[in-house]
């Protein structure tokens, strides 16, 4: 700075005090703030700490550990009051500061000023940096083959773009503090001599025989009473949990180890430290794989937060609902670069798809399919059991996939849409009538089919529900295969060839057509007591063959009439596409379609006004600005379902129109 550039080299008195303190430039000082020069604490600040160490200024501690005033007598012999300074608080010095300058006739004016302070999360104290004594590891030495490692791809990063913090804290890493001031951890392993001569060793028998070589004869030694950051002994996790230092059968067999799942939080704090020990120690990464997971989140978005009062305790969770419903419920919102909004409905919803697996299984059990033999996949003759045989396949090969990139959430949807949707719902649902008809054969084939998909289901659904799927395994278990626990039996392994497209056409096109009726009746609140006729135009041969063979099937689960194959259609008729055939459905004799376009008009208006009032907030920059995070989030997320339900109700009434 320029104004200040002659007094550079000189001293100035430190009033109160009395000491001279240099004068000097440092590109720290900004000559735009203030008037360009500041008085700098290197003892108290960090920033300070580093002018200081640049240019080489003794760093003077004023504070003892409770933050009240400790002046030692080397650097402040000259300080007549002194020892009336001696104990007083530090906001209480500060005070007297002011009071003192004031007197001495050197305050020329007071400003406000905002200051960034840091408080303590636990005490809500102002935190003030202290100069003491610390053990350090020169990370940075570490940090080159940890850096090389990633880079080289000997252990790589899901997703990927986590590679990126990784590097920018690797490559600019500073100096580790490694001790603590803590009662408990792994102590130090430095002993310290009469004089203070310190000896660092393996053991305490090193440190004696150190001690004896230095002063010639056996020495009483004092340990350093702190202990390793957590971090430090966190670091070596891979190895400690296998028995190292010993060389141990363990250590050769699961080092490295396979894939570490972890927080992006803790990059830095755990997973770089594991590297640098792991390749430090063993000259390999201690894993090859780090599936870098989502925060959880609670349902509006926010960070948990003990003050906030919104911790959702996982352990109440499980004890409600099960740990499966709520290891599902994770699996299932886990997608990769998303933090998962945590909540105790979706949490209620995957108990409930656990419940619905047992009554699949007590289905079975009542229809005997437990004691029908063994299924053969080649050997399936019925167009619902070959269907069956290829839902299996497609959710085997997806789940599969997903698991090998680990995209949990994508395997989660599959293997409950498999088990719910494919299993539950349309197989036993349109197994019911083989199961109650007179056909035997086909009846046998239906059971062993069934038993076979369940078994297969169980298995795909393990790694995500392994509580629930172990029990029913025991029930279930094929007696011939010798197979004692599901978690030791082999993933499902069917071949591509066994697919049969007719079959899946056939059945699919039932479960399109069921799927269509149901929506049409949710959308114009038809009761659900209350049976309507079907009128079907433009089908081809094979619909209308199919409309024959699933006639039965139809009706029962479409809450159908009558099915009719005709051209034309009475007025009030609602109309649907199910491949090239038109699907009509005659409401005037169940539903007052005037009224039913009313009450669509108003729910429409409604959700209309609520989607107003909510873009109008997303849209105003003052909102933005001030808004938390999570009001934001939760605002948007409100949108999209307003307009999801704008678009449904649109559509309802487009069929009335």
């Amino acid at each position: 700075d320029e104004r200040y550039a002659d007094l550079v080299g000189k001293n100035v008195i430190l009033p109160i005090v009395g000491r001279k303190i240099p004068i000097l430039a440092d590109s720290y000082a900004d000559p735009e703030q203030g008037s360009g020069a500041v008085k700098i604490t290197p003892a108290h600040d960090f920033n300070d700490f580093e002018v200081g160490r640049r240019c080489n200024l003794n760093s003077i501690n004023i504070l003892d550990k409770t933050a009240c005033i400790e002046l030692n007598e080397d650097d402040f012999s000259d300080m007549e009051s002194r020892d009336s300074w001696q104990g007083l608080e530090r906001f209480e010095a500060r005070k007297r500061v002011i009071d003192e300058i004031t007197e001495l006739g050197l305050l020329d004016k007071i400003e406000d000023n905002t200051h960034m302070v840091p408080f303590g999360d636990r005490s809500d104290v102002v935190i003030e940096p202290w100069l003491t004594d610390q053990w350090y590891v020169d990370a940075a030495i570490l940090a080159k083959p940890a850096i090389e490692a990633v880079k080289s791809g000997q252990t790589k990063f899901v997703p990927a773009n986590w590679e990126k913090t990784y590097f920018d804290w690797m490559e600019n890493i500073q100096p580790w503090c490694i001790s603590r001031q803590l009662w408990w951890g792994h102590q130090i392993p430095a002993w310290y001599g009469p004089d203070g001569e310190v000896f660092v060793a393996e053991s305490e028998q090193d440190a004696y025989v150190a001690a004896k070589t230095h002063y010639g004869h056996d020495t009483e030694l004092t340990r350093d009473e702190d202990v390793l950051d957590t971090w430090f002994s966190s670091a070596l996790w891979p190895l400690s949990t296998l028995g190292w230092p010993d060389d141990t059968p363990e250590l050769h067999k699961h080092y490295k180890t396979d894939v570490l799942v972890t927080g992006f939080d803790i990059i830095f704090f755990w997973v770089a430290r594991m590297m640098m020990m792991g390749l430090h120690f063993k000259q390999e990464v201690p894993f090859h794989t780090v599936y870098i997971h989502a925060l959880v989140r609670d349902e509006k978005g926010a960070k948990m937060s003990k003050s906030k009062g919104n911790v959702i305790d996982p352990l109440e969770l499980a004890d409600k609902y099960s740990a499966d419903a709520l290891r599902f419920t994770l699996s299932a919102m886990a997608a990769m670069g998303r933090d998962i909004k945590l909540s105790e409905s979706r949490v209620e919803g995957y108990r409930n798809f656990a419940t619905k697996l047992r009554n699949a299984t007590r289905f079975c059990e009542i229809n005997e399919c437990f004691t029908a033999g063994a299924f053969n996949p080649a050997d399936a003759t019925l167009p619902l059991t070959q269907w069956l045989v290829g839902e299996t396949y497609r959710a085997t090969e997806a789940i599969s996939a997903s698991l090998e990139a680990y995209r949990f959430n994508d395997a989660s949807t599959s293997v409950y849409q498999f088990i719910w949707d494919g299993f539950c719902d349309w197989f036993i649902e349109l197994a019911k009538p083989i199961l109650q008809g007179d056909d035997e054969a086909a009846k046998i084939e239906t059971q062993a089919a069934a038993q076979w998909g369940l078994q297969n289901a169980l298995k795909l659904l393990h790694p995500f529900m392994p509580y629930v799927t172990e029990e029913l395994w025991q029930e279930i278990k094929p007696a011939d295969t010798g197979a004692k626990f599901l978690m030791l039996e082999n993933w499902p392994q069917i071949p591509e060839n066994l697919m049969n497209k007719d079959a899946d056409a056939e059945i699919n096109w039932v479960v399109k057509a069921i799927t269509g009726i149901r929506s049409v009746r949710s959308e114009m609140n038809v009761p659900a007591s209350s049976k309507i006729p079907l009128i079907v135009s433009g089908s081809n041969k094979l619909t209308q063959q199919r409309i024959v063979r699933h006639n039965d099937v139809l009706k029962r689960l479409a809450r159908l009439d009558t099915i009719t194959v005709q051209n034309d259609f009475p007025e009030g008729s609602i109309q649907s596409i199910v491949e090239e055939a038109v699907f009509a459905i005659h409401l005037n004799e169940v539903i007052d379609v005037t009224a039913e376009t009313d009450r669509l008009k108003k729910e429409i208006t409604k959700v209309e006004k609520e989607i107003s009032k909510i873009s109008g907030k997303l849209s105003n920059q003052g909102f933005l600005e001030k808004a938390p995070d999570a009001v934001i989030q939760e605002n948007k997320s409100r949108l999209q379902d307003e307009q999801s339900k704008l678009e449904k109700l649109e559509t309802a009434l487009g069929r009335l129109s």
